[in-house]
C-alpha cells in the first residue's frame, strides 16, 4: 500500500511537471459525429468533449443535441468547466441556452468558462441567446450573466490547462460578399499536434499549412448525395496527397451508409462517442 501511494504520489508529480511545461495530457471525446441534420441512427450532431489529467471539462461546441450526447455518456451540465464554440449554426450553439439556465440555476456550480473568438460575442447574444437567457426575473440579464467571457482577438491564441489553443478561420458559409466567422483549433499536446477543422468546406490552398503541420486532424467531411456547397465532400478530399490523408480521420458526417474511408487511405470515420488520448 505505501508503495502504492508513493508511486501515486510521482504520477501526481509527473502530470503537474506536464501541466506547468504546457503539454497536459488531454483526452477528446467525440459526443456524436453527425451533422447538422443527424437524427436516429445512434448517432449525434459533432460535438466533443475535451477533458484534462487533472480532471476538468471543456466542451468543443454545444449544438441542439448536447443535453442528451452528455447523458448518454454519464455526463450532465454540472460536468462542463468550460466551453468553446466554432459558429452559430445551432448544431454548434443551440445547446448554450440549455447550459446556460442549467448552470446558472444550479448554486453550487461556478460560473462555465467561454471561449469565443470576438467577433462572435455580440451576434452570440443578439441573434441566437438574448430571446431567451434575457428572461430573468428581476434583473437585466447579459451573457455575462450566465458565462465567464473570453472574447479571443484574430490571429490571439487562447490557453486551457497549459495547453496553447490557436483559432484557425476557416471558410464555411459566404453571406452575399461576406465570409461568415467560424473557426477551428489547432493545439500541441508535446508529442501531438491536432487540428480540428470544425466546419469548413474544402479550401485546401487556404488550410494546406496546418494538415501539413498537425500529427493528426479532424476533418469535416460529407457524404450526403447532395451536395451542400459548405461543407468538404468525400469525394473532394480523396484529392488530397496521401501523405494528408494517412493522418485524417473524418467526422461531421451524413447518416446513411459510408464510403470505405481506409481503403482511400484516411484514418477512418470517427464513431460516436470514440476517444482519443493526447
Amino acid at each position: 500500500m505505501r508503495l502504492l501511494k508513493i508511486l501515486m504520489f510521482f504520477i501526481s508529480l509527473q502530470e503537474e511537471r506536464h501541466y506547468f511545461l504546457g503539454y497536459s495530457v488531454i483526452k477528446l471525446t467525440f459526443l456524436g459525429t453527425g451533422s447538422a441534420f443527424t437524427l436516429g441512427e445512434g448517432n449525434f450532431q459533432s460535438n466533443m468533449l475535451l477533458e484534462s489529467s487533472r480532471g476538468r471539462k471543456m466542451l468543443v461546441d454545444c449544438g441542439m443535441d448536447a443535453r442528451f450526447s452528455l447523458h448518454e455518456l454519464g455526463y450532465s451540465h454540472k460536468d462542463i468547466d468550460d466551453v468553446y464554440i466554432s459558429h452559430l449554426h445551432a448544431d454548434h450553439a443551440g445547446g448554450l441556452e440549455w447550459l446556460a439556465f442549467s448552470s446558472y440555476f444550479n448554486q453550487h456550480q461556478k460560473k462555465i468558462s467561454l471561449y469565443i473568438h470576438e467577433s462572435l460575442v455580440t451576434p452570440l447574444w443578439n441573434n441566437v441567446l438574448s430571446g431567451g437567457l434575457s428572461s430573468l426575473e428581476g434583473k437585466i440579464a447579459t451573457l455575462d450573466s450566465y458565462f465567464d467571457v473570453h472574447a479571443v482577438p484574430m490571429n490571439i491564441s487562447f490557453f486551457w490547462e497549459g495547453i496553447e489553443f490557436q483559432l484557425i478561420q476557416t471558410i464555411h458559409v459566404m453571406s452575399g460578399f461576406t465570409i461568415i466567422p467560424c473557426f477551428g483549433l489547432y493545439f500541441s499536446t508535446g508529442e501531438h499536434e491536432v487540428y480540428v477543422t470544425t466546419d469548413t468546406r474544402f479550401a485546401p490552398h487556404q488550410i494546406m499549412k496546418f494538415y501539413k503541420s498537425a500529427s493528426i486532424i479532424f476533418q469535416d467531411c460529407e457524404t450526403a448525395k447532395i451536395e451542400s456547397g459548405v461543407h468538404a465532400t468525400f469525394d473532394q478530399l480523396v484529392s488530397l496527397p496521401e501523405e494528408i490523408r494517412k493522418k485524417m480521420w473524418l467526422y461531421h458526417y451524413n447518416p446513411g451508409p459510408l464510403p470505405d474511408a481506409k481503403k482511400k487511405g484516411f484514418l477512418g470515420f470517427v464513431k460516436k462517442g470514440q476517444s482519443f488520448e493526447f
